[in-house]
């Protein structure tokens, strides 16, 4: 048990809230804070007694008090606070306690979640000894040589240079050793402080200086409406403008503003893949100014000097992806919020706290009164109705292309009716079309993107007698096993072994029907299948040195992924084949030709948001193609051509879609029109998950409002993942405020309770 003092032997009292999930106490639990803790700050990190136990666990405080209705007797001091970490401004508090009781998750986890792990072990934190001039030798006194040596070193060394690091003043003085200074210490001639600071290695920077002369007169129009913004007061804008079109470039001139102004801007890409590219432009445009650069893909010295850089008001610009919304910029000091590529769903956390980052910049701008702007050539349709219809975004169009660059011919070409031209019996991803064009382009000296959003070499691994019917799933999911080869040679499968997508289960490729004995056969497609292909039909192409396929298999970090971009950039490498990760906010001119081999993976999903996501993928895979002085050509193969979606993904006619997809959801009654959230139950064992989720089904049920619909339970689409069942509960209501209140009151009574057992998914993205 913690010491317990009298109630007048402390200096008041403050809610903290832990790191773990607790959600009986969404404000925090009460603790006493010590007199030598007097001076305690809300957003400092400390460690507190939980539990029976008194297990010392770290938590934040968010409110101090100096009195309170609870019995001092029985309330545990505060043990300490966290010495290595600095506080969590105000604002970030406040967008926490919102993204709490928002995406129900605790106040403490979410807290957790903004401060980075090396962040509090304090990764590449270096002490350094740093001496400065106390005195004057003694009047007459000729120190020794080395001695008198340093301390005419530091007479020539100006104001601003004191102190100076205690190896950096021997190597200036030409000594091999540190020992004359310290004998200068001990006798009291030269003062010693020690000075923390992190320190880390950083990847050499591609920087682009690239400035155009003047901007098109929408871009000016732009930067005038928005720039007219930047006064202290919230307000959101949607700049829709088609792939080239120059968004980029007026983030850059309303960043411009920004800084001038004395103000940070923080600018968020959906994956670390786009950092390198846009960073560079950033440090670029601004060589005076300092850009911080927050992801995950950084080794952990690099995230803690990038963010104690931020925290300490030396950065100007914040750059980063997902939860770079979380940068700890001093309170006040928050200019613009920048959202590149909106509509992409990386932007969603799947993990607690489920936030959308998008969302979370956009209440991160109202706490800050500063404007945030959402930019994407194909917007999502929360973000199209915000504009459109509710009219709470300003609209903004770029509708043409960058001077000198045109949009890309985009050719349907029917799958179906391709294979029908093959004389032989062998599985051909390529079609006709395709494969020309790849081998003209190539010949011409151009550059190809494929792209394939599966991964792997076959989905399919099945007896070859269809009387037979045995196809390999995953033992502890309700899906298929995938084959990966373990190499290619020469365009064929060398070895190899099948994995589940869901669980990460891996095993060998049985040789043999377990039923009937037969051999087995693959079939189905993915990136490595493609790649194979391509090795057989275009021996110029070599993997690894001309070619390279771009998936999670293949890119093993982000600096795998940078270097594969920049080997593409500067021409050595001629194809990339790869998954979505090619198909989002890249800039190459030397692309020539972009193919998607199967535009229809995602479309027939059991998901209400499948046709948007295929126009997306689409349309910006189409969008990396003609954004040099060669035009670009870009041809989709599909089994079905007449999907809207597809088609007018082709005609880059993004407004019909929108228009079409947003009738369907109001006669559905679904998001954006309405608001949606997702319960799934996990377990074990079928009839308990069942049972959980019909209860949590009618007791949600009685406590509703009239006009919130409550489907379910029901099976996931994927029933069954890493063993547990799955049993959803969808949730949609007329307004956010409804669907918040019975949540509330769900939680409050401990009815819904996320961890392990319970997923609450509010505004999800995915439906499987």
């Amino acid at each position: 048990m913690a010491t317990l003092f009298e109630h007048e032997n402390v200096a008041g009292y403050a809610r903290v809230a832990v790191e773990r999930g607790v959600d009986r106490y969404p404000d925090g639990l009460t603790y006493a804070i010590p007199p030598a803790l007097a001076d305690l700050a809300v957003g400092e990190r400390v460690t507190v007694p939980l539990g029976a136990a008194d297990r010392l666990t770290a938590g934040y405080v968010v409110e101090l008090t100096r009195s309170t209705d609870l019995d001092p007797k029985r309330i545990k001091p505060i043990k300490d606070r966290d010495h290595a970490t600095r506080r969590l401004p105000v604002e970030l508090l406040d967008l926490a306690r919102w993204i709490s009781g928002y995406y129900c998750a605790p106040l403490g986890m979410t807290l957790a979640a903004m401060m980075p792990a090396a962040v509090k072990r304090q990764a590449g934190l270096v002490n350094k000894t740093m001496v400065h001039l106390l005195a004057p030798p003694p009047a007459g006194e000729k120190p020794p040589a080395k001695q008198r040596r340093v301390l005419e070193v530091l007479a020539e060394l100006g104001p601003a240079q004191h102190p100076v690091e205690i190896r950096q003043l021997a190597r200036l003085a030409g000594l091999s050793t540190t020992g004359p200074i310290k004998r200068l210490v001990a006798r009291n001639l030269l003062g010693v402080t020690t000075r923390s600071s992190v320190e880390a290695g950083w990847v050499k920077q591609a920087v682009d200086t690239t400035c155009p002369e003047t901007l098109t007169p929408q871009q000016q129009e732009i930067v005038r409406s928005i720039g007219d913004t930047l006064v202290g007061r919230f307000s959101a804008h949607l700049l829709f403008g088609v792939t080239g079109s120059g968004k980029t470039e007026v983030y850059i001139r309303l960043i411009q503003q920004v800084i001038d102004a004395g103000k940070v801007v923080l600018m968020l890409v959906p994956e670390i893949a786009l950092t390198p590219q846009t960073g560079g432009r950033l440090i670029g445009r601004f060589p005076g100014r300092r850009v911080a650069i927050l992801h995950s893909g950084l080794t952990a010295a690099q995230r803690n000097q990038q963010w104690t850089m931020v925290v300490d008001g030396t950065a100007d610009v914040v750059l980063g992806a997902r939860s770079a919304v979380f940068a700890p910029i001093p309170d006040g000091r928050l200019g613009l919020i920048i959202v590149d590529e909106e509509h992409d769903g990386s932007y969603k956390q799947d993990q607690v706290p489920r936030y959308n980052g998008r969302d979370v910049a956009v209440r991160r701008a109202q706490l800050a009164r500063c404007p945030v702007l959402l930019g994407t050539a194909t917007p999502s349709l929360e973000s199209w109705h915000n504009a459109t219809i509710r009219a709470s975004y300003t609209l903004h169009r770029l509708r043409k292309r960058a001077p000198g660059l045109r949009l890309p011919k985009v050719t349907i070409v029917d799958f179906i009716e391709q294979r029908k031209h093959r004389r032989d019996r062998r599985i051909h991803l390529l079609g006709p079309i395709l494969e020309g064009a790849i081998g003209s382009t190539l010949d011409g000296g151009g550059n190809v993107l494929l792209l394939l959003n599966r991964r792997g070499y076959a989905n399919y691994i099945a007896c070859p007698d269809h009387q037979c019917g045995w196809l390999m799933g995953c033992d502890d999911c309700d899906t298929m096993m995938v084959y990966h080869v373990a190499r290619l040679s020469h365009g064929e499968p060398v070895g190899g072994y099948v994995q589940c997508h869901h669980c990460l289960t891996e095993q060998r490729l049985p040789a043999t029907c377990p039923l009937c004995d037969r051999k087995v056969t693959t079939f189905g497609l993915g990136t490595q299948r493609v790649e194979a292909e391509l090795q057989r039909k275009f021996p110029e192409l070599a993997e690894g040195r001309t070619m390279l396929r771009v998936d999670s298999d293949s890119m093993h970090g982000a600096r795998d992924f940078h270097d594969a971009l920049g080997r593409f950039a500067a021409g050595k490498i001629r194809l990339l084949i790869g998954t979505q990760m090619i198909s989002k906010g890249l800039d190459f001119p030397r692309v020539r030709l972009v193919g998607v081999i199967n535009a229809d993976t995602a479309i027939n999903l059991p998901d209400f948001r499948a046709a948007e996501r295929t126009f997306q993928l689409v349309s910006q895979v189409a969008g990396r193609c003609g954004r040099g002085t060669e035009p670009g050509r870009v041809i989709v193969q599909t089994f079905a051509p007449d999907t809207p979606a597809i088609r007018l993904a082709a005609a880059h006619d993004y407004v019909t879609f929108a228009t079409g997809e947003l009738a369907d959801r109001t006669r559905c009654g679904l998001p954006p029109v309405t608001r949606m959230a997702r319960i799934v139950c996990r377990d074990k064992d079928y009839e308990r998950c069942r049972r959980v989720a019909c209860t949590l089904a009618g007791e949600l049920k009685e406590r509703a409002a009239a006009s919130i619909r409550i489907h379910g339970p029901a099976p996931c689409p994927i029933a069954r993942i890493a063993g547990k069942h799955r049993q959803q509960i969808e949730l949609l209501s007329p307004t956010p405020g409804l669907l918040q209140d019975l949540l509330t009151v769900a939680r409050n009574e401990g009815l819904i309770k996320a961890g392990a057992a319970m997923v609450v998914d509010v505004d999800p993205i995915s439906m499987l």
